[in-house]
């Protein structure tokens, strides 16, 4: 049969994935002739075949696709005949403007680490070992297609022997574009925080971090992805240090570990649990301690019952973990609120007071990334912090009306979404845009963006509260770019994150959506917080509330449980919290109360007003504190040993400052325990979802916001949902918390009506 050529395009997550070799040897097994290339789409591919064949060809590429590739959409055309006489990989030579996800970053590979670990390896012991199926990806991406020419690895010329094995079509390294060893690439420097060097042999520096970590000194380390701050886990005095030079006394740690045998060691983890820490993703997994723990849990996570845990995400992690053959502690290179540090300069400068020493290494960093976050309730995930190898890229099958959509999110947990093509683009978790450092982090990445896509967005996408930084940037964007904007309520975003993961926008039938974080700005100009909406029909509408309390001392009251306490708590029982305040403080915040306008509807606060209220927490130390103590305290009673507190009756808004005082009567005068009071508190508010979902019909309940991370929450809601057959959604592959907002906000663009 005479030869055709046909023209394969080929889309998705198919670039740094090592998807032209396997083109390239799959071509080879078919004996076809012709070429295959990166381009703006994906991966373009021209064979000289006929039509029968091709076809079988686009279904072996369907079938037996790269692990870590995710294939979105394939074409398959005849295109004017072109004659080949071998099949090659073509460089890519390519000015349009990109259309393809971002490949994320992947963990050290197990071949790469046996690699490593072997004397008779020509990597033995190379710190920045990679290959087709791991290493950074987005971090070390300058612009795309993906070729080493377009990554920070271009300044590495590979040596013979490298090269060797990237134009091998039989090695695991052929076309590998971060491809180098220790004769051609990346190398290290060991100071301490005076600058001295340490160490400069690259076989022996590593040897001796270790034994700076076992002599409890603490490491500021670079890894692939920005720096990390490192001390052994197991020593109380180095950890204590860290706590006081980073400003950091109570909030928990992450601890890195060598082998999953060593975890399984130290925690009972699920399946799940397991599958997760050994993923390409490398997250930190929360999981609950046990009695076997090979550190003091509550040095790292103080009084709480669990401990993130993770295995090294990196070669280099992976040699110093194994070196060390203990736990280590592994928290993010930054000052206080600031986000990670990702150049030499900027770590000497910021971290010189905390770290004793560190290791630097001569690879740049252009997409700088916390370590992801999740934990699981009994099977469902719930992300707490959604960055390596998890973003930039948010999987997204539906349709997607219109495009160059720039969402700015929140303020707190910022992130942005940016729509330049077909494909949805999430950035990493930022942090607080109060800190300078944080929001221009967050700019210079939304700057690169636009340059990376070559593209401006048209419509910007705001939060409705005028004073969140997001919101001032993406008014000066309005006007830099001449692009419209649009101002979308916060809890609504919330609601319509969950809706688009689910699928859940060409539902038939009526949506409730639960919302309870701690604060939003809402359409009638209070903070809202405490929100039951409905869906149906692309809109949304506020059913129903927790009732009004008082908001004062602006962000203070975030901060301080107490005062979230002081403001829901009635008048004859003041007395009982007096001890709570100076009487300076007692008497301003008396007089804040009576002139006070704004009002609050936030769950967020309830906790806090709770946790104060059962003497766990009064001034948090961290963010979220005092609802990751009262979760803690709760978890200590059994579910079934506890009560509805409300025995919820019909009431036109949900009565927060009643709920409060069944609290505090059941604590300060009956003397029931916190554990049990905890408890029943989640257990009356979960009851509270299936009440008002009875009362409005509905049988599809869709949860976000903050206070949606909270396990006991989950798990008892779960098991109602379950009894009153009842289809319950939360945020899977997204944080429920305000990372959220920003993909929220470009979903109700494109769906919502109202």
């Amino acid at each position: 049969m005479h030869s055709k050529t046909f023209k394969i395009q080929i889309s998705g997550r198919v670039q740094g994935v090592g998807f032209r070799p396997f083109v390239f040897n799959l071509a080879k097994k078919n004996h076809l002739l012709g070429t295959v290339s990166n381009n703006e789409n994906g991966v373009i591919i021209y064979i000289n075949t006929s039509e029968e064949k091709a076809v079988h060809f686009v279904e072996q590429i369907l079938k037996e696709k790269p692990e870590v590739s995710i294939i979105t959409a394939h074409s398959i055309e005849e295109v004017k005949y072109e004659e080949y006489t071998d099949f090659s990989i073509i460089p890519s030579e390519s000015d349009e403007k990109i259309n393809i996800p971002l490949t994320p970053d992947f963990a050290v590979c197990n071949a790469c680490k046996t690699e490593i670990s072997n004397k008779n390896n020509r990597r033995f012991q190379y710190a920045f070992t990679t290959c087709i199926h791991c290493g950074p990806r987005y971090a070390v991406t300058k612009k795309y297609p993906f070729e080493r020419k377009n990554t920070s690895l271009h300044t590495f010329k590979m040596c013979a022997n490298c090269l060797d094995e990237y134009k091998n079509p039989l090695n695991k390294r052929f076309h590998s574009q971060t491809n180098s060893c220790k004769d051609c690439g990346i190398t290290m420097e060991l100071l301490d925080n005076k600058k001295v060097e340490i160490e400069n042999n690259q076989t022996h520096i590593l040897d001796k971090l270790v034994t700076l970590l076992h002599k409890g000194k603490i490491i500021a380390l670079k890894n692939t992805n920005g720096y990390l701050l490192c001390c052994d886990a197991s020593n109380p005095n180095a950890i204590t240090n860290l706590r006081k030079r980073k400003n950091r006394f109570n909030k928990p740690f992450a601890v890195l570990y060598p082998t999953i045998d060593f975890i399984k060691n130290d925690f009972d983890i699920s399946s799940e649990e397991e599958n997760a820490l050994v993923s390409i993703i490398a997250p930190i997994v929360i999981l609950k301690n046990t009695k076997q723990l090979s550190f003091e849990p509550n040095n790292i996570a103080p009084n709480l019952n669990y401990t993130g845990v993770m295995l090294p995400s990196s070669a280099l992690l992976q040699l110093i973990a194994k070196k060390a053959k203990k736990p280590i502690i592994a928290t993010s290179g930054n000052a206080h609120g600031s986000p990670i540090i990702t150049t030499k300069e900027e770590a000497e400068l910021k971290l010189n007071t905390i770290a004793d020493y560190f290791l630097h290494h001569n690879l740049d960093i252009e997409f700088p990334q916390d370590d992801s976050v999740l934990k699981f309730v009994d099977k469902q995930q719930v992300l707490i912090r959604r960055s390596r190898g998890l973003s930039p890229n948010f999987e997204y099958a539906e349709k997607l009306t219109k495009n160059k959509i720039l969402a700015m999110g929140s303020h707190l947990k910022s992130t942005f979404t940016y729509l330049p093509n077909k494909h949805i683009y999430l950035s990493p978790y930022f942090g607080n845009l109060d800190n300078y450092d944080v929001l221009n982090r967050f700019t210079t990445t939304i700057d690169k963006y636009i340059e990376l896509f070559n593209t401006k967005p048209k419509t910007i996408l705001t939060d409705k509260h005028l004073h969140y930084q997001s919101s001032i940037l993406g008014k000066a964007y309005r006007e830099k770019w001449n692009a419209n904007l649009i101002e979308i309520q916060h809890h609504k975003a919330h609601f319509c994150s969950v809706l688009a993961e689910h699928k859940l926008f060409q539902s038939t039938k009526k949506i409730l959506g639960v919302i309870w974080d701690g604060t939003g700005f809402g359409d009638d100009n209070q903070i809202w917080g405490g929100e039951f909406f409905s869906y149906e029909n692309n809109k949304i509408d506020r059913i129903n509330h927790f009732e009004y309390f008082n908001w004062i001392a602006n962000d203070k009251m975030a901060k301080e449980p107490r005062l979230s306490l002081f403001s829901l708590i009635d008048d004859e029982d003041k007395e009982l919290i007096k001890g709570k305040f100076t009487k300076t403080e007692y008497k301003i915040y008396n007089k804040m109360l009576k002139n006070n306008t704004l009002k609050t509807s936030s769950v967020g606060r309830l906790f806090d007003a709770v946790a104060s209220a059962l003497d766990i927490v009064d001034v948090n130390s961290y963010e979220a504190e005092a609802a990751m103590l009262l979760e803690n305290c709760a978890n200590s009673s059994q579910v079934e040993n506890c009560i509805d507190l409300l025995e919820f009756k019909d009431y036109d808004t949900i009565p927060s400052k009643l709920l409060l005082k069944i609290i505090i009567k059941a604590y300060k005068i009956d003397g029931v325990s916190k554990a049990f009071i905890a408890r029943s508190f989640i257990f009356t508010l979960a009851k509270i979802i299936i009440k008002i979902a009875k009362k409005n019909k509905v049988k599809t309940i869709v949860c976000s916001g903050g206070v949606f991370q909270n396990s006991v929450l989950i798990k008892i809601l779960t098991e109602l949902s379950i009894e009153k057959s009842l289809d319950l959604k939360f945020n899977c592959k997204l944080s429920a918390n305000d990372e959220n907002i920003s993909f929220g906000q470009l979903m109700y663009y494109q769906n919502i009506k109202n």
